[in-house]
């Protein structure tokens, strides 16, 4: 099997899409009274809630058209597996599995990535050694550049071996992010840039570099800024759907009113439970892996 992934950008139509549901992440309640205040969740999910919840989230991922792979439960995986975006990268060459930066995830890039090459998808290699990256300091602007953000929880030797895996032709530009709220907090580039379409992008100018700022300035992409009050609440953690087609977290009214008046399609989920809990959106709970 030959698998096409498609465009490497974060915003073409979503065409096949890699997730772990709340059964399989969050489980039981015992799971979750064992874990949540480990893993710094705000406070305690409620697994019915959680349910509802992630039941809609796949109705809007259905409804678009995507093809969803259900990834599997395994040995080590906690309640933050959920959000599959961060331990899987799709490079040119295949998937890389990660080295993620938060240890209590580090089985989830071997769970995940054995299950996609056991449906045919290549995968290109793995982050090893002090190397740590996270999917959600990854951002593809087209097939050749790829910005990313170095922090707590991905690190130049990471990058560097994502750049052999990924291929001698793909760039990599890096930007530090702020210290902000410290080590334990789930703060990634993605968690101040989302992208939109190829000319637009949802950003929080505040927590950017400004080296980052005027690179996606030069290559056209204006900026819905979302503002102080939403960035809490997640108005940034957007997912396109594909150009100018969106899923966001209720809660957000200034930040979902901007998009729409620049023209985007926007699909609101309630994500108390799913996502404010736990620090991660719908771009958090979804892997991308084909976008047209």
């Amino acid at each position: 099997m030959t698998f096409d992934f498609g465009q490497f950008n974060n915003w073409g139509k979503l065409k096949t899409v890699a997730v772990r549901d709340v059964d399989t992440a969050f489980a039981s309640d015992a799971k979750i009274d064992a874990e949540w205040k480990d893993l710094n969740f705000h406070s305690r999910p409620d697994l019915a809630n959680a349910r509802k919840e992630y039941a809609a989230v796949e109705a809007v991922l259905k409804a678009c058209g995507a093809e969803i792979i259900k990834l599997p439960a395994g040995d080590g995986l906690t309640l933050d597996s959920i959000y599959t975006h961060d331990a899987l990268i799709v490079t040119p060459k295949g998937l890389v599995k990660p080295r993620m930066g938060k240890p209590q995830r580090r089985k989830e890039s071997d769970v995940n990535g054995q299950a996609l090459e056991k449906l045919g998808i290549p995968v290109a290699g793995e982050i090893t050694g002090e190397g740590k990256v996270e999917g959600g300091d990854l951002v593809w602007i087209d097939r050749y550049t790829l910005l990313a953000g170095v922090g707590y929880r991905t690190n130049l030797e990471g990058l560097r071996q994502l750049g052999e895996l990924a291929g001698g032709d793909v760039e990599i530009l890096w930007f530090d992010m702020p210290h902000f709220k410290g080590r334990s907090d789930v703060f990634h580039l993605m968690s101040c840039l989302s992208p939109l379409d190829h000319d637009l992008a949802v950003v929080y100018p505040p927590l950017m570099a400004v080296r980052q700022l005027e690179f996606l300035e030069s290559r056209g992409i204006k900026f819905l800024e979302v503002p102080q009050e939403e960035f809490d609440t997640m108005g940034c953690n957007v997912l396109a759907l594909g150009p100018r087609h969106a899923m966001m977290v209720e809660g957000n009214p200034e930040t979902e009113r901007r998009m729409k008046a620049a023209g985007v399609k926007v699909e609101v989920i309630k994500g108390y439970d799913i996502c404010r809990k736990g620090e991660g959106g719908p771009t958090c709970m979804t892997r991308p892996l084909a976008r047209g």
